[in-house]
């Protein structure tokens, strides 16, 4: 029997790569003769260049500034002979990057600029950028501010590039963009579909997720829709409502308003670059996951859209997960198994070492010959 493992990370706890071995040896340990594959993948979030490493010939470690002012080391991938750069924006403004009291307010993504402008140096010309898993929620200011756009208060001075400098905003100029950018073409991993603002908006939807508290929510979101109204009068053809716009705290809106970028499901970038289709067609079983299953499942993550693959070829899919809150059947697949026992702690759960043996524990049960259940 083949089985084809491609499991998304487990956010906070393991890697995409760590996740899917778990799985590979519980698998092994059942039936030794199975034949598994693994296959780290991501939706566009943390592991994306991880997923995507045989697109790059080598590897670029450059200091940046992180989410809160504060150097970090970020790394992506390069291949000069494509002119292609990957590059996760989690790298350098990523949730797990802050080391104080998480304030989206105070958060920043000018380290993602400084890493675009490091790849153009390199006459970098293509780009394929995840934008899951940051701490900011600036609308992309941050990252325009380095790459030369210029965004001012009442008094013609540039502002701090965070929600709380965007509160000043009342100019934007375009005109020192770096002019190497209209030679780049960007596409954008974009696990999330929703607007800027609004109800459904990023502020509203993720911020808490970054610490954000009620009052913080409601700010950041007039905040934001003035920097839009704002936006909108340069570039007259921006749409706040594109979805996708405000995914990554509206890193989403500056790519494709400034960059001219092209958002796609990250999943749908991966699964094409590492012709994940292939596997699947020759895999007897398809096994996919994340860290929770719950309503954001179904919009443009890893398990939704390797099911759907999956489903084309009549192949049985089966996930396994941290933890679920969702009580009806998940589309395109027949079996999800959710690896933490019910009576431990979370923080235990989270621990990588126990997240592993869960997972290897539960895989080797679930293949009929284990001696573990969780049920």
């Amino acid at each position: 029997m083949k089985v084809l493992i491609a499991t998304d990370s487990f956010k906070g706890c393991l890697s995409s790569k760590d996740a899917g071995e778990a799985i590979g040896r519980g698998i092994l340990k059942a039936d030794p003769g199975t034949e598994v594959k693994v296959v780290p993948i991501s939706d566009g979030g943390e592991g994306l260049t991880q997923s995507l490493k045989q697109l790059c010939s080598e590897w670029v470690e450059k200091e940046v500034t992180g989410p809160e002012f504060k150097k970090v080391t970020a790394r992506y991938g390069i291949n000069k002979d494509n002119k292609l750069a990957v590059i996760e924006m989690a790298a350098a403004a990523g949730l797990p990057l802050v080391k104080g009291e998480k304030d989206p307010k105070r958060a920043t993504t000018y380290g993602v600029g400084e890493l675009i402008a490091d790849a153009i140096s390199k006459r970098i010309r293509k780009f394929i950028i995840g934008i899951g898993g940051s701490a900011t929620n600036d609308g992309g200011v941050g990252m325009l501010a380095a790459l030369g756009y210029r965004f001012l208060d009442k008094n013609g001075a540039e502002i701090l590039p965070t929600p709380l400098g965007i509160k000043e905003l009342a100019d934007i100029d375009i005109t020192g963009a770096h002019p190497d950018l209209k030679q780049c073409e960007f596409t954008v991993a974009c696990d999330v579909d929703i607007p800027l603002c609004g109800e459904n908006g990023c502020s509203k939807i993720f911020a808490p997720q970054k610490g954000a508290g009620p009052k913080d929510i409601a700010d950041m979101d007039l905040w934001l829709l003035h920097y839009a109204e704002l936006t909108q009068k340069v570039m007259p053809d921006t749409d706040p409502d594109y979805p996708g716009s405000g995914a990554a705290g509206g890193m989403g809106y500056a790519l494709k308003s400034y960059l001219g970028a092209t958002l796609k499901p990250g999943i749908e970038i991966v699964i094409s670059a590492l012709e994940l289709e292939k596997d699947i067609a020759g895999a007897d079983i398809v096994i996919t996951g994340e860290g929770k299953i719950d309503s954001q499942t179904a919009r443009g993550k890893v398990v939704s859209g390797v099911s759907h693959l999956a489903r084309k070829y009549g192949k049985r899919v089966i996930v396994f997960c941290g933890s679920t809150d969702v009580t009806s059947d998940v589309a395109g697949v027949d079996e999800i198994y959710a690896v933490t026992p019910k009576d431990m702690p979370l923080e235990v759960a989270m621990q990588p070492d126990i997240a592993i043996q869960n997972i290897e524990h539960t895989a080797e049960w679930s293949m009929g010959t284990g001696s573990m259940s969780f049920n």
